[in-house]
């Protein structure tokens, strides 16, 4: 009888860990790791996201390094920021930013993916667009289409 509560107590305990949800296992809301020293991102994970959120039309009036900067923080806000928190980024000039608001991560398979939003500011009018983001092994990510 001892053995047997025992070994329930332990699975409970274990199985407080994560929770399950419609799309899959939901993880801790804590960053992946800590960000590069030098804040910048490398052009490979950058590449690896196949333009993300800010490659549509959301981006359109957006400058090359805009589009850059919109793309480094969507990879930082999925890489190392916890659910809720925004990523802003800055325009070539003072009227255009934006941000980037990551979801709770959650487990696909052996996959992470968070959804996402990415919200642009031009002048006084804003637009945002929503999206959904996997891991990959080498710590890119891919957006889902």
């Amino acid at each position: 009888m001892k053995i047997r509560v025992a070994l329930v107590s332990a699975l409970l305990a274990v199985s407080g860990c994560s929770t399950l949800s419609g799309k899959g296992q939901t993880l801790a809301p804590t960053p992946a790791s800590t960000p590069p020293s030098g804040g910048k991102v490398t052009t490979s994970i950058i590449s690896a996201m196949g333009g993300g959120l800010i490659g549509g039309s959301i981006g359109s009036s957006l400058s090359a390094t805009e589009k850059r900067n919109a793309l480094e923080a969507e990879y930082k806000a999925l890489e190392y920021t916890t659910s809720g928190q925004k990523v802003a980024w800055k325009g070539d000039q003072a009227s255009r930013y934006g941000e980037v608001v990551p979801a709770q991560p959650y487990r696909v398979g052996s996959q992470d993916c968070r959804q996402y939003t990415q919200t642009v500011f031009n002048g006084g009018a804003s637009v945002t667009a929503r999206g959904t983001a996997c891991r990959n092994t080498d710590g890119s990510w891919t957006p889902l289409t």
